[in-house]
């Protein structure tokens, strides 16, 4: 066998060797790549998992007697309460009118949160003007504004979007414009090179590199919609499931303000899934560690 015979079987042999002792790390265009520093494979449900673990935890100290039914009821006493508000028709009837204020609400909201951001974040005069006010209204509660909003809007339901949807514009102008401030600066020289008009940069870099910004500042502004629903939902109303616990807390109906709370909770988390639904069907060309 000659040298250059030696050499060539010696460059054939290495591949096969490095190839068998790597064979974990083949590149993702291959059939096989291991994760294992990853979180691993998603759990089909994952979501309901804590919860379904805190209402059996709930369901067996309550029946263990550790957990006092005058601190927090038995789950089916809440079952059966729940049932019968339902059965004469206060239940339905409160949770379609918080489900009218806070998705109302909602829509105004994340619409004025990624319209300020896109003027913040595309725009130094937008940011010198938008950022410093919504800082501002960050740094306030909510709790804080009601007084003020009363003696300017009324106590009707002019009042209690306005206090929803400033409170829920604010994850979505912080996380959006966090996004637009961290696209790749070459994507935006790529668009100046192909010669894009602003607003042809605006629809196919910006927003789509703010999507996943957004999808955070969305979810938590479905929850914090809820939240502050709780607080405006107590003053002078009429309907709403925060004046149905409101008016429970008044006459000691501690289950049907836990039945309250649960509604509350459900819908919160209904409202988180349904955001990582869209999430993942929008962000399906992202490859991250969570995906």
């Amino acid at each position: 066998m000659t040298s250059l015979d030696t050499r060539a079987a010696g460059v054939s042999a290495e591949p096969t060797s490095d190839t068998g002792r790597y064979a974990h790390l083949v590149h993702r265009s291959g059939t096989r790549r291991g994760r294992r520093l990853g979180p691993g494979r998603p759990i089909p449900g994952s979501l309901a998992i804590g919860p379904v673990l805190l209402v059996v935890l709930w369901f067996v100290t309550s029946e263990l007697g550790v957990l006092d039914p005058q601190t927090l009821p038995h789950p089916v006493d809440i079952v059966r309460t729940a049932g019968e508000l339902w059965a004469d028709g206060r239940l339905p009837a409160n949770i379609l009118s918080s489900l009218k204020l806070a998705s109302v609400s909602l829509v105004i909201g994340v619409t004025l949160g990624l319209v300020l951001a896109l003027i913040s974040g595309l725009s130094r005069i937008g940011e010198a003007i938008v950022d410093g006010p919504i800082q501002v209204k960050r740094a306030v509660p909510t709790l804080a504004i009601i007084p003020l909003a009363i003696i300017w809007f009324g106590i009707g339901d002019t009042m209690k979007i306005i206090i929803i949807a400033t409170s829920v514009l604010i994850p979505v102008y912080i996380n959006t414009t966090a996004q637009l401030k961290g696209v790749d600066l070459r994507h935006v020289e790529l668009a100046e090179t192909v010669g894009l008009s602003r607003f042809q940069f605006i629809r196919k870099v910006a927003v789509p590199g703010a999507l996943p910004g957004f999808f955070t500042g969305l979810r938590l502004a479905v929850t914090i919609s809820w939240t502050a629903l709780v607080v405006v939902e107590q003053v002078n109303a009429t309907s709403g499931i925060g004046y149905l616990m409101t008016q429970a807390r008044l006459y000691g109906q501690l289950d049907i303000v836990v039945v309250g709370l649960l509604v509350y909770a459900v819908f919160g988390l209904t409202g988180d899934y349904v955001v990582r639904a869209i999430e993942r069907r929008a962000l399906s060309w992202r490859r991250a560690l969570g995906t």
